[in-house]
């Protein structure tokens, strides 16, 4: 379990050293009032305190991916560690924690208006479209899942449950942060950590098999390590998904000096929970069962039921299941809501009458109830290349937010890169992309990241002529205001 252990102790290590010197990048500013005091409307701009903000962060960005995608990423051996490790540290929370803090520099802005502001007025509409788009889907696939999970446990019908979420995401999208999500997410944030952390004990305390670090592709299948692990662990490693749910948070933190133990600590957390996952998952290898046999038998669900029973007994595993379950119910609710704000902004519908809200919030869901009686399993795996490519725009939008801030860029530049390729590739050699041959997905993938590459460096040309403010004004703190107190103490 060398590995293994290793791993979770180098991302908490990552914390506190990569993390710190991340922040010391940004230059945070412990004076300057944030969006929570200085757009405060007490619907989306709330002030609250940084424990609560960080498990909101924590719950907003972990659906089923950090579970679901290392499970299936655990095909390819141990060589998913390293990936959850580095990605998670060097591109994951690195992505999360700087679009939250531009996002706070920016009125709490959400990422459509940031790639408008940075990258161009045009990939703001694209930005848009996509983001609705990836946040329906989002919404929608964390409907089915739990409500799937809940019918088998109980007796209740699928329709029942999946109108019973509903409710509830209808209600936790329109109402104001703090009376809905900001006092139940602690209790779910409670399950979440007892399922995660049972599990990782039960992997020590039973010494479960975890094949040590080993380069070796191992999945069944031959299935190429570049690009389709990097898009098979998203959550766990770096996520798109987050530049969508940062901003939510951007706007309820009080002071900047927290935003690293939001943004960039909960990323930390999510990739132990990945890693965790994707050890339990490996330990299958040696079992009766392999894991593919698992997955084919009855996919991630089954993996999850099987290791929670096995590891923690009927009840403790029933508590695991049920922390599963929360991960996408909590990351559901508030893809909704993002998804309104994101509508609201671009539009610009005031959000505080509560019928403006109802407005823009009721066809998102009518559309995503249509959508759960649709065989869009299809759809589904344009997800993965979908998450992964809004999470290369906001590494974009981070690194031109550097490169005019004369701050050093490299910390963005090239995971930007790296995924840009990663992408292309994808989408050139994945059967529902354009089935190209591997060596020719390589080629077209280059091109199309050199392209990315000079029309970035034309745009950092054209604004670098012009005076071009990359932080919206804002007043600094008074020494009694809450926000520099939270600072202080």
């Amino acid at each position: 379990m060398i590995t293994f252990i290793v791993s979770i102790l180098l991302l908490i290590a990552g914390y506190f050293t990569y993390g710190k010197f991340v922040e010391r990048v940004f230059v945070t500013d412990r004076k300057r009032r944030t969006p929570a005091f200085t757009m405060r409307d007490d619907i989306d701009y709330v002030p609250m305190n940084t424990t609560r903000n960080s498990l909101i962060q924590l719950l907003n960005i972990a659906g089923v991916g950090p579970i679901f995608g290392p499970i299936l990423g655990a095909l390819y051996g141990p060589v998913a560690f390293v990936w959850i490790v580095v990605g998670c540290i060097f591109a994951g929370a690195v992505h999360d924690y700087l679009t939250g803090m531009i996002s706070i520099r920016n009125h709490g802005a959400h990422l459509p208006q940031l790639a408008g502001k940075f990258l161009g007025k045009a990939m703001k509409h694209v930005v848009n479209a996509f983001a609705i788009l990836l946040l329906l889907l989002v919404g929608t696939v964390f409907v089915t899942s739990p409500a799937a999970l809940l019918a088998n446990m109980t007796s209740l019908s699928m329709t029942l449950i999946i109108v019973a979420i509903f409710i509830y995401y209808l209600i936790a999208t329109l109402l104001p942060i703090d009376k809905v999500i900001g006092r139940i997410y602690p209790y779910f944030g409670a399950l979440l950590l007892f399922s995660a952390a049972g599990i990782g004990i039960g992997l020590i305390v039973t010494g479960a098999p975890i094949p040590e670090l080993s380069f070796e592709n191992m999945h069944p299948e031959a299935a190429p390590i570049f690009p389709l692990l990097f898009l098979t662990i998203s959550c766990g490693a770096l996520s798109g998904f987050h530049a969508t749910q940062t901003p939510i948070i951007s706007r309820t933190t009080q002071n900047e000096t927290n935003g690293r133990k939001i943004f960039y600590g909960m990323m930390i957390t999510e990739g132990v929970i990945a890693m965790i996952w994707a050890a339990a998952a490996m330990s299958l290898f040696y079992g009766d069962q392999t894991l593919s046999d698992v997955l084919a038998a009855g996919g991630p669900a089954a993996v999850v039921s099987e290791v929670s029973t096995t590891m923690l007994g009927a009840v403790g595993g029933t508590l695991a299941i049920l922390g599963v379950i929360v991960l996408p119910i909590t990351s559901g609710d508030t893809a909704f809501r993002s998804a309104r704000m994101i509508i609201a902004d671009y539009v610009k519908v005031d959000q505080k009458p509560m019928i403006k809200r109802i407005l823009v919030a009721l066809p998102l869901f009518v559309v995503s109830y249509a959508l759960t009686h649709m065989d869009f399993t299809l759809l589904w795996r344009y997800f993965s290349w979908a998450n992964q490519t809004t999470a290369v725009i906001a590494l974009w939008v981070g690194t031109m937010y550097l490169v005019l801030s004369r701050k050093p860029h490299l910390i963005t530049s090239i995971p930007a890169t790296f995924m840009t390729m990663a992408t292309f590739t994808y989408l050139a050699y994945a059967p529902i992309g354009f089935g190209l041959p591997l060596n020719t997905s390589y080629f077209v993938a280059a091109l199309g990241t050199l392209l990315c590459i000079a029309l970035f460096m034309k745009r950092v040309r054209r604004l670098s002529r012009t005076t071009f403010a990359v932080d919206e004004p804002a007043e600094k703190f008074g020494t009694g205001d809450e926000g520099f107190a939270t600072a202080t103490k």
